[in-house]
């Protein structure tokens, strides 16, 4: 992950005669260091004064908010009062929203600095510090003095090098009247000023310098460079120092401590330009005009100011226009920025008269200065993971919508399910207007877990057309409730409290039972409401957790770059939904205040009249095969959602889709089959769509094979209604015989319209091998499994059930994922789809329906599903993963004649045998068995493919050897050996444990982190999977791909352990944390703990309940769990 540089490129508005130059501006963090040894004695002594004022600001936004993304940063500052510890810097470094900043001094102090203002509109701010923490380093304040700017003047801009070193770059002032920079169209802009404009090629870091002349004054503020050339911008100091003023005004007059300062900011809500004289002359200014205003203003004065937009519903709407021509204000000549902006800040909630000329008409009007405060929100809501707030002036600007309309500034997980971008205003929710975020908080405080409501929303990139879409309330935990954070410019901290009140449905951990209601009331559908809309914004790689903006999988730092969300995530991914596909589709079929109109009386009659429609339907698809016909009602269509808070094992993306098959359903239990790539982890929102009725329910992860790659959802067959649960079926599973070369297949699936299809083909390849490399982030890799390779390439997005002629199931007809490296360190995660034979899926699916497990006699773990608790069988398995080779090559190796006779015998298809390619670290196995292993027999029975393994296994099971060792024959280095070799039980839950620990999600080594045959020697340690921007670890560098093996020299070999160890640790005290790399290489790293914005939290599943459960561990009030 690249340091956060805000590389905001863009295009500058063109001016009159820069209509066809494009500059690449961005706002500096991290420069490079350039020596620029000063030979003048006044510029030494200058620069000897200035240096040890300048810091170094390391800044870490806690949360997305208006304008800013959350991440960590560094930037310059520097002290402009010292007997207050008052630091100037940029407004985009103070940030608008929650930040966590320390400033280190040049003699390498380090104190903690406390944001006290951030302007509006303008791009300056101020921390405060401490000043009697500076212990030892001696310096003074640097000066401002805005009024000794002008044109040819030397200046030296001294910022920091990467927070290493002391950067001083040379330049001289060319012009103190340009535009302001325009880095971003959705993002800050500073308007209403102007800058100047020198050739000094500041770069990122810079941001916040002090622009200093030879006697060590400063003269202006960096702020922006053009990227593109040499170029950098700096803001005039004038607004600067009175601001400066009114905050030692306010600070002497509170005495020993600081207390929130409101500093007067007046706004019209319009932007205005500079347009030289000959622009306003087109723009039909009248001569008498122009000679009028020349003789009023100073000497020199090139041009007047001119509106530029107004933003709707600000006081001036419909009283000022684009291209009106400011003539006077109050009476007085005005045709600079300065002045205006003097006038509104001393004008606040007061009128102010305006004469513009419109096309050459002079005209007046009277307008009132709005508090530019009041239209800057202090305070949002988090939720799910989305951030939530007023909508800013500055974004109101950007977006020409009014201020104050509810703005989804991260739309976290829930609004992001739903199809909700960033940028997003918010117009309906639950059937009511949403006018603010009271509003919004009104309707939440009412709906319960697991209901589904409509929302509507605008965005400015299609303003003219609202879009629906439906929402579901998160069903389990998986974030802390919401919370209103209010800004404290007292304390530098936000305020975190409840935003529900405490009898809300939505803190109970019970989940509202809506899918009967919607199976009945979606019994008098029309058939073609029953598509699946998929309604997720393009932006599918943003990830949200806890107000955190993004998420990240990456172990270490890139080069340097803009700001990217969930680079990890980016690639050719089948299953990823990469635009909005249908996000004007999706209609709510339910008010949440209207009652629905139900026909109980005829509902017999209605259900048996539709049941005979759709099995009318049915026998009216002549044209399609038997198999066709008899596995369409047992398909079942996916969307599966991981939450980005918990994105564990190293699931690689957040949104899947797939095809499943139903092979089990009763009047209390339904279970669907899919492949993991579409489940890959527990820890899901998964929403089955039937293609034998239209109908949406959810459905519960309840098994996760630990090798082969399919997962069970179960399903309430009583969310299906009457008429759906009669018309849904289970599928008639055909194990055996297996499938041979030269047979023919029936593949049936669905497509995204929920359409079944089938495709007639042949076997080419039925035991086919995977050879499956592990990826960048170690994630779920089909090992150990042979698989069905057809005659015909239906690509890789199809999916289904390859049947006999019959429609009996004998392969699920799966996606498999991996990933494809290119030279250097590219790769791609790439998706293919082979056929999987049904006998495990056979066997694992009787043992739940019967409700034993097989194992010794004894009951697996219970888990409830729909209400009864259900034993879930455990699978012995020797995790090893091995890989065929030849008889020839084996041959070679110098495997005897006998032994190739006997495998031949065993399997005279295959004609090979299985050598060990390593060992899951952890297991029973490891250390015994070796690289390069032939495994010849287990038992004294000789062993020849995959399956022969498992059968052993679990003739383990059936003899009650509670051991569970095999006794293998293993042919190693031209010898042949026997070994005893320990199995492993593993059951199907997969994770169902993780700690979110300052800003880092950490769990125990999944099983494609052991697969790679490495473990700590410390104990193991618990594993980094993921790490949160703008969160300690992002500041501080511990990012994922490691374990955790030590925290203040105490071991951490597990969950347990670690917990115990970190709790005992206060808020803001730093930890000194061991680490050890999947490569091996041990690091030793310090943090510092923030329990305010990242307190410690865990998300468990109970079986007992079958829900996911979000508990805080530690936070900032000193609670411990």
């Amino acid at each position: 992950m690249a340091d956060p540089l805000e590389m905001l490129g863009s295009d500058v508005a063109a001016g009159p005669d820069e209509s066809t130059m494009k500059e690449e501006l961005c706002m500096e963090i991290d420069p490079p260091f350039r020596e620029s040894l000063a030979t003048a004695d006044d510029w030494r002594k200058a620069l000897n004064k200035v240096v040890p004022a300048v810091v170094v600001l390391r800044t870490t936004a806690c949360r997305a908010f208006d304008t800013e993304a959350a991440g960590a940063s560094y930037a310059t500052g520097f002290v402009v009062d010292k007997r207050r510890g008052i630091i100037l810097t940029n407004r985009h470094v103070v940030k608008p929203g929650p930040v966590v900043a320390e400033a280190m001094f040049v003699n390498r102090e380090e104190v903690p600095v406390y944001p006290i203002y951030r302007d509006p509109v303008h791009d300056f701010g101020f921390f405060r510090y401490d000043p009697g923490a500076i212990q030892f380093l001696s310096y003074e304040e640097i000066p401002l003095a805005p009024e000794a700017a002008c044109v040819g003047l030397e200046i030296r801009v001294v910022g920091n090098d990467s927070g290493e070193k002391v950067s001083i770059l040379a330049g001289t002032l060319a012009r103190l009247d340009r535009d302001a920079p325009h880095y971003k169209k959705d993002g800050y802009n500073d308007f209403n000023t102007f800058y100047m404009q020198a050739a000094s090629g500041t770069k990122g870091g810079s941001s916040g310098s002090p622009v200093i002349d030879w006697q060590g004054r400063a003269v202006a503020l960096n702020a922006g460079s053009k990227s593109s050339s040499a170029s950098a911008f700096f803001l005039p100091l004038e607004r600067v120092v009175r601001a400066l003023h009114f905050l030692q005004k306010g600070r002497d007059s509170f005495g020993d401590k600081w207390e929130a300062l409101t500093i007067p900011r007046g706004t019209l809500q319009v932007t205005f330009l500079h347009k030289g004289f000959d622009e306003t002359r087109r723009l039909g200014l009248q001569s008498d005009t122009e000679q009028m205003v020349r003789h009023a203003s100073p000497l020199g004065e090139t041009g007047m100011l001119v509106v530029d937009s107004v933003v709707p519903g600000g006081p001036a709407q419909n009283l000022l226009e684009p291209g009106d021509v400011l003539v006077r204000v109050n009476g007085d000549v005005n045709t600079q920025f300065l002045k205006m902006e003097t006038l509104l800040d001393d004008s606040v909630d007061r009128n102010i008269e305006l004469q513009i000329e419109r096309g050459g008409t002079p005209l007046t009007v009277d307008l009132m200065v709005q508090d530019l405060h009041s239209i800057t929100p202090d305070f949002f809501l988090e939720v799910s993971g989305a951030v939530i707030h007023p909508l800013s002036y500055q974004q109101a600007r950007n977006f020409r919508f009014n201020c104050g309309l509810v703005y989804v500034a991260e739309p976290g997980y829930m609004l992001f399910r739903a199809g909700v971008p960033r940028h997003a205003i918010i117009k309906k929710f639950g059937g009511e207007a949403i006018s603010g975020l009271e509003d919004l908080i009104s309707v939440l405080s009412k709906l319960a877990r697991g209901s589904r409501v409509p929302l509507e929303y605008i965005s400015y990139m299609d303003r003219h057309r609202r879009k629906s879409v439906l929402v579901t309330i998160d069903r389990h935990e998986w974030y802390a409730p919401p919370q209103i954070y209010t800004r404290d410019d007292s304390t530098g901290l936000w305020t975190i409290k409840p935003a529900l009140p405490p009898e809300s449905p939505l803190l109970s951990s019970c989940v509202n039972n809506l899918e009967q209601s919607f199976a009945n009331s979606n019994i008098q559908l029309d058939t073609s409401e029953a598509s699946l809309t998929a309604d997720i914004h393009q932006d599918i790689n943003q990830g949200v957790v806890d107000g955190v903006s993004s998420m990240d999988t990456s172990s270490e730092r890139v080069g340097e770059g803009p700001i990217s969300r969930n680079d990890s995530d980016v690639g050719a991914k089948k299953r990823r939904v990469e635009e909005d596909s249908s996000a004007d589709s999706l209609v709510a079929n339910f008010s949440l205040h209207e009652p629905r109109e139900e026909k109980l009386d005829d509902s017999t009659s209605s259900e048996n009249a539709l049941l005979r429609d759709y099995q009318g339907a049915a026998a009216a698809a002549v044209s399609s095969s038997v198999a066709e016909r008899v596995i369409e009602p047992t398909l079942v269509m996916f969307e599966v959602h991981v939450p980005p808070s918990c994105m564990l094992d190293g699931v690689h993306s957040q949104h899947f889709f797939g095809t499943g098959v139903i092979i089990y359903h009763s009047h209390d239990m339904g279970l669907v089959v899919v492949d993991k790539n579409t489940v890959a982890i527990a820890v899901s929102d998964v929403m089955l769509s039937f293609a034998a009725f239209p109908i949406e329910i959810p459905g519960e992860v309840v098994f996760l094979h630990p090798v082969h790659n399919y997962a069970l959802v179960a399903y309430d067959p009583s969310a299906l209604g009457a008429v759906g649960a009669s018309v849904v079926r289970a599928a008639e599973l055909l194990p055996e015989p297996p499938l041979r070369r030269g047979d023919a297949v029936y593949l049936v699936g669905l497509s995204r319209s929920l359409q079944a299809t089938s495709r007639k083909s042949v076997v080419t390849n039925p035991h086919a091998s995977l050879n499956i490399g592990s990826a960048d982030c170690p994630r779920y890799r089909a090992t150990n499994m042979e698989v069905i390779e057809l005659d015909t390439d239906f690509g890789s997005t199809f999916s289904g059930v390859l049947t006999d002629e019959h429609g009996r199931v004998q392969a699920i007809w799966g996606s498999f994922s991996t990933q494809l490296k290119y030279s250097g360190s590219s790769s791609e995660d790439h998706q293919f789809v082979r056929g999987i034979p049904v006998y495990s899926i056979s066997q694992v699916l009787e043992k739940i329906t019967s409700g034993a497990n097989g194992l010794s006699g004894d009951s697996g773990p219970s888990l409830l599903i729909n209400g009864v608790k259900r034993p879930m069988p455990l699978v012995r398995i020797l995790e090893v993963e091995l890989y065929p080779t030849l008889l020839s090559k084996a041959r070679s190796f110098g495997l005897s004649d006998k032994w190739v006779q006997d495998l031949v015998k065993k399997d005279p298809v295959r004609r090979q045998v299985l050598r060990v390619k390593g060992c899951l670290a952890g297991s029973k196995a490891d250390n015994l068995l070796e690289q390069g292993d032939m495994v010849l027999a287990i038992n004294k029975q000789p062993i020849t493919c995959f399956r022969d393994i498992e059968d052993a296994c679990q003739a383990l099971e059936k003899c009650n050897q509670v051991d569970g060792k095999l006794n293998m024959t293993i042919f190693r280095q031209g010898h042949e050996i026997e070994l005893i070799v320990g199995t492993d039980v593993r059951n199907g839950n997969g994770t169902t444990r993780v700690i979110n620990w300052c800003g880092c999600i950490v769990q125990d080594p999944h099983p494609a982190v052991r697969a790679l045959g490495f473990l700590p020697e410390e104990g193991h340690g618990v594993y980094v999977a993921r790490w949160c921007h703008g969160s300690p670890v992002h500041r501080y560098g511990l990012y994922a791909l490691q374990w955790i093996v030590e925290v203040n020299g105490k071991p951490t070999p597990d969950l347990d352990a670690f917990v115990d160890v970190t709790k005992e640790i206060d808020d803001g005290k730093f930890i000194r944390v061991r680490t050890v790399h999947l490569n091996g290489k041990p690091r030793v790293l310090t943090l510092k703990q923030d329990l305010h914005y990242w307190p410690t939290w865990e998300l468990r599943f109970d079986p007992e309940t079958a829900m996911w459960h979000h508990r805080t561990i530690k936070a900032l009030d000193g609670a411990v769990a």
